[in-house]
């Protein structure tokens, strides 16, 4: 499915689900290098997409087999996904499907450079939408306004979970026009709001503009990157009624934790607790799991989590493995966590993210969450460079809201504040922009 978020792309969904089929939503932007490899990965019997993209799907198709396209916005070539009177009436095949069939196949950033198909059966997906509206409280009265692009989980979810708990969505295409995005949350009367880091920081500095009224905001989820600290308050400015869940997940098992609202004064800066039907624990540098006061890679227990990487044993094979029942399978996340007394989660790194410097191991997340203290720093990037001396020496990348008078003197003056010298930046730039990737993270490896 290669389209903008819009009703055709909801209908698609279902109606390959509904077929006994399988379905994989495409970021609209992919190019054609990377859709190619899509392509030739999944071997997909039909590619769903409009005339706006004609162009490049005509010229994959000289390249790699496609047996159907559909344009949606072109009858003469089989699109027009609704039915056009009542009295169409479509057959629908009967097929035999259980929880256990393949539904969908997720792309997602591979340490290779190349996509990962992450694949979701039926029960994978149901199980992880059930878990999150049961500790969101869902109920068929909430709006959700969602700006996040299908091909993301966390977008593709939104419009999985309301109909799953029989509420409304406002699918938009695009983030756009933040003035425009705050009067949509009240002209609709938004109940819930799901963002990222990247775009609350541009909300936060629009402020709450006269005179909308945000009261029909009951929650605010983020996930994508861990909540700067420093947004907490101020996001209770502008949305006064909403409970805020700061979330961690990643698109193998869709989502892992959720910090309760009422904990985030407490523990501002930890993900939370597992959702519910989810296990996890941590492997000590022992390879010992521990659940309690231990630091290590974090490991999924739970039947959100995906059966494998399409086509990938290899790479399947590395992040899947035997569990403490030898039947089962758990997912090693590759994230680095803290579990501190009371089993709540604090995310550490990457990894392959930390930095080793002066032989000690530097988590860059931990930096960035200091830079982001500073209401002008709208994104932040800190990664190694070889040093002869430290190993790899700390840079740090910002981008500052337009007009800013922030100076790098002032920004390092913030971190020798909030960061031993250990992790503090060697490099500070001040640059026009950072690579967000659609999931609203700032890229670490452009």
């Amino acid at each position: 499915i290669y389209l903008e978020n819009s009703p055709e792309a909801v209908t698609a969904v279902f109606g390959a689900l509904i077929a006994g089929g399988v379905f994989s939503v495409v970021n609209p932007s992919t190019k054609a290098g990377k859709l190619e490899y899509i392509i030739r990965n999944c071997q997909p019997a039909c590619i769903v997409s409009d005339l706006f993209r004609n162009p490049l799907v005509t010229e994959l198709q000289e390249k790699v087999t496609i047996p159907d396209v559909i344009y949606v916005d072109d009858e003469q070539s089989g699109g027009h996904l609704f039915a056009d009177s009542a009295d169409d009436q479509t057959t629908i095949p009967d097929i035999r499907m259980i929880d256990l069939d393949l539904a969908s196949i997720i792309y997602t950033s591979g340490s290779t450079g190349d996509p990962k198909g992450v694949t979701m059966t039926h029960r994978n997906m149901v199980s992880a939408a059930r878990s999150i509206t049961t500790y969101l409280e869902n109920k068929e009265s909430d709006i959700i306004l969602s700006v996040l692009p299908m091909s993301f989980d966390y977008g593709l979810y939104q419009v999985l979970m309301t109909f799953l708990f029989g509420g409304t969505i406002v699918l938009k295409k695009k983030f756009g026009y933040p003035f425009q995005l705050i009067k949509e949350l009240d002209k609709f009367r938004v109940t819930g709001f799901p963002t990222v880091p990247t775009m609350m920081a541009i909300l936060l500095k629009l402020g709450k503009p006269e005179p909308v009224d945000l009261s029909s905001v009951r929650y605010i989820t983020n996930t994508g990157a861990a909540l700067p600290p420093s947004y907490i308050d101020r996001i209770k400015k502008i949305f006064s009624k909403a409970r805020i869940y700061s979330m961690y997940g990643l698109t193998e098992c869709k989502r892992v934790s959720y910090l309760p609202p009422e904990m985030i004064e407490e523990k501002p800066e930890s993900v939370g607790i597992p959702m519910p039907n989810t296990e996890v624990y941590v492997l000590d540098e022992k390879g010992q799991p521990k659940y309690r006061n231990a630091t290590g890679e974090l490991i999924v227990r739970g039947s959100n989590v995906m059966q494998g990487y399409y086509n990938d044993p290899e790479a399947t094979r590395a992040v899947l493995r035997t569990g403490p029942n030898s039947t089962e399978k758990v997912l090693h996340t590759g994230d680095m966590f803290y579990i501190d007394k009371d089993g709540f989660l604090y995310f550490k790194g990457r990894m392959d993210d930390l930095i080793k410097s002066r032989g000690e191991r530097i988590a860059p997340k931990e930096i960035e969450n200091v830079l982001y203290g500073l209401d002008d720093i709208v994104a932040a990037r800190v990664s190694p460079v070889p040093d002869e001396i430290l190993g790899n020496a700390i840079k740090a990348e910002v981008v500052l809201v337009e007009g800013s008078d922030l100076t790098e003197e002032t920004i390092m003056n913030h971190c020798r504040k909030h960061l031993e010298e250990l992790c503090l930046p060697k490099i500070l730039e001040i640059v026009p922009s950072l690579p967000i990737s659609a999931s609203g993270k700032v890229k670490r490896t452009e």
